[in-house]
């Protein structure tokens, strides 16, 4: 009977090391990430007071499927001890749009090391009118995982590209 326990608890703490430690856990924002729709954003490094800059590539547009590299400034809250950061950031999509979209979110990491950012983001579009005011904002969600690139990758140039001014959808 005790050698049955002893080797289920040499198979715990196998399995127990085996997992991502809680220090290994710190969720990183800087590099490549990729959200449900398919779109692509890229996070340069977090500076030490928690801002950050990068590159949107939305897949999505309200008026057709291209893709579209636009600018995103953020800055990220910085983490207690063992704590997930907030972030913040907003994306311009000044080269076919009159819109601008704010998102904020969570970065996670589960117990097999996996990254995730929750976001909810508003998304503004300029309208020609106070009457029109109230249809300007849409709300939505998104969840980004991490993409594996290698070494020096960026974001790819996808095509076709988007001739046509139109809104997007983050």
């Amino acid at each position: 009977h005790g050698m049955r326990t002893s080797a289920f608890a040499l198979v715990l703490a196998l399995a127990l090391a085996s997992s991502v430690t809680p220090a290994e856990r710190k969720c990183h924002l800087s590099g490549l990430w990729r959200n449900e729709q398919d779109s692509l954003m890229e996070i340069s490094a977090v500076r030490d007071d928690g801002d950050f800059q990068g590159k949107y590539l939305t897949r999505v547009t309200l008026a057709s499927v291209c893709a579209r590299v636009s600018p995103l400034k953020g800055a990220q809250q910085q983490p207690g001890e063992g704590g997930w950061p907030t972030f913040a950031f907003t994306v311009r999509w000044d080269k076919f749009s009159n819109a601008t979209t704010a998102f904020a979110g969570q970065c996670f990491v589960d117990t097999g090391g996996k990254e995730t950012l929750t976001t909810m983001w508003l998304l503004r579009e300029a309208v020609g009118s106070l009457e029109e005011d109230w249809k300007a904002t849409r709300v939505g969600r998104n969840v980004f995982t991490r993409k594996r690139t290698p070494k020096g990758k960026i974001l790819p140039i996808w095509s076709p590209s988007c001739e046509d001014a139109s809104s997007p959808t983050p």
